[in-house]
């Protein structure tokens, strides 16, 4: 017996841009308990959900069916009585030519709870990011969005497709690559006008957007010239000819440019969101992951004792969070700190520690820890200074021992240890394999090590990025040499360095 109710929520994930999702359905998706997930859900977007989440996938696209709408809806039920969280994310809108109602009526007449989290539908979106707004009052006031499911064939489907024709205003035709053909001569013979602007709108409003423009006419031929398959958004009407001042997505400097992010999955979105915002088509491979060190007490002993020291280094942001994760577990007043004064390598180390409202007194001028101690040399006096640095386990003992041999006192704390990501739940892998990448963007000597370490046949053309020199050194250790590496080794300083490389 269920030991408590169990609710569906119909999730609409919008149609492939991650950030389309609502912050309805980002908050339901991160308490999930089990998702089931459709083709045309961005994977990216499955991060959102718990670790512990089990996920489904029931993708169909046409001609390969993994799993058949009677078992999805079964399973939602299934699932749902069990007591748990379910999230049934689907592409779009779980309304618009979608099975949502089906899934709804299954878990209805179950006698379950369920929710409908409406989303971004591609009819919308995908002629929005080719800069086709849909209606424009001087041009239209009317809109029809129709299926291309049926057999143009077919006599039934021929009247229909020829009424569409007839109509006024803008038509946009969802899952109809195959039979686009068919559909605009039916179109035509219902009175459309051959020479009505068209464009088709594949992938529409991911970094790797395709549109393709013609007329009523003679779509289905340039469709067909340009390999073009679907799944993909066809616009008919007079609005099509405004993208020619309105589209916007192409324009953006790295529109096009498939990109890989490797950071652990807690520290990408800075860098993956900045690079999506210039256009680039992004997906993660979180290839670490931050975990306790192994003598959690210990490090906890140094953090109880830091108003003892005169200086606490940091070396990195992780390693802020970690000490003040514990801190503020054994004090609830900041102050409780003492005098102590700040010292961080890198902008991201400093800009941490401020954003816990304490002062940075000294950051390293070149983003590396041994910088820090040039640094320190130039600008303060340590001798017989007690001093501790926060570092991760892994990491080199280089700074600690170079600020020793200038005469301070130095105690380590091990805040945290880098492993490797065994998981790969968004299955980023495997798109690398299948589909590729431009560039590979490493922001640290570990994710370039668990990198080469899992031996994946790496794609034609492939060019590595890195944010600093000591990655850069990890990188040539590993066989590889980095096309990019970013002058100032921040992910400001990154993404910079990688607009400019597509730039040349």
């Amino acid at each position: 017996m269920a030991t408590k109710c169990g609710i569906c929520f119909l999730v609409g994930a919008g149609p492939g841009d991650p950030g389309l999702l609502t912050l309805r359905g980002r908050d339901v998706l991160s308490r999930a308990e089990v998702v089931v997930y459709d083709h045309l859900v961005n994977r990216e977007l499955l991060g959102f959900a718990p670790e512990s989440a089990e996920l489904v996938y029931a993708g169909k696209k046409s001609g390969d069916h993994t799993m058949p709408q009677e078992e999805i809806n079964r399973l939602l039920v299934d699932k749902t009585a069990e007591g748990k969280n379910v999230v049934r994310l689907k592409g779009g809108d779980p309304f618009v030519f979608a099975r949502g109602a089906e899934e709804c009526l299954a878990l209805a007449e179950a006698g379950l709870r369920f929710q409908i989290i409406p989303g971004v539908s591609s009819a919308i979106a995908g002629p929005a990011y080719a800069g086709i707004p849909v209606t424009q009052r001087s041009v239209n006031s009317v809109l029809t969005v129709f299926s291309g499911h049926q057999d143009p064939a077919d006599p039934a489907a021929a009247k229909f497709y020829a009424a569409i024709g007839a109509a006024e205003g803008t038509k946009i035709l969802l899952m109809g690559v195959e039979h686009l053909r068919g559909i605009a001569e039916r179109m035509i013979s219902g009175g459309a006008p051959r020479e009505t602007p068209a464009a088709a709108i594949r992938w529409a409003t991911r970094g790797d957007q395709q549109t393709v423009s013609g007329t009523l006419g003679d779509i289905a031929d340039r469709v067909r010239e340009e390999g073009m398959l679907p799944p993909a958004v066809v616009v008919f009407g007079d609005v099509v000819k405004l993208s020619e001042k309105l589209a916007w997505t192409a324009a953006r400097p790295l529109f096009g440019r498939r990109i890989v992010v490797t950071r652990s999955r807690a520290q990408s979105g800075k860098l993956s969101n900045a690079l999506r915002d210039l256009g680039a088509d992004v997906y993660e491979l979180p290839l670490i992951r931050r975990e306790p060190p192994p003598d959690l007490r210990e490090f906890a002993e140094l953090v109880q004792d830091a108003h003892g020291y005169e200086w606490i280094v940091f070396t990195s942001a992780n390693g802020v969070d970690s000490f003040f994760e514990i801190f503020y577990k054994l004090y609830d007043d900041a102050r409780e700190i003492g005098g102590v004064k700040f010292a961080a390598v890198g902008a991201a180390t400093a800009q941490r520690i401020k954003e816990h409202h304490f002062h940075v007194d000294l950051v390293a001028e070149n983003f590396h820890a041994e910088s820090l101690v040039e640094t320190f040399r130039k600008q303060a006096d340590v001798e017989n200074v007690k001093m501790l640095v926060i570092r991760p386990e892994e990491a080199s003992g280089a700074l600690a021992a170079g600020l020793a041999k200038m005469g301070a006192i130095v105690d380590e704390g091990f805040a945290y240890r880098t492993v490797a990501e065994p998981e790969d739940r968004t299955r980023a892998r495997e798109r690398l394999e299948t589909e590729g990448a431009d560039l590979a963007v490493f922001t640290s000597s570990s994710t370039v090590r668990n990198f080469f370490a899992l031996k994946l046949p790496l794609p034609s053309g492939l060019k590595f990025a890195s944010i600093g020199p000591v990655t850069t050194k990890t990188l040539k250790e590993c066989g590889a040499r980095p096309a990019v590496e970013a002058a100032r080794h921040d992910i400001p300083g990154l993404v910079e360095a990688i607009t400019d490389y597509f730039a040349r």
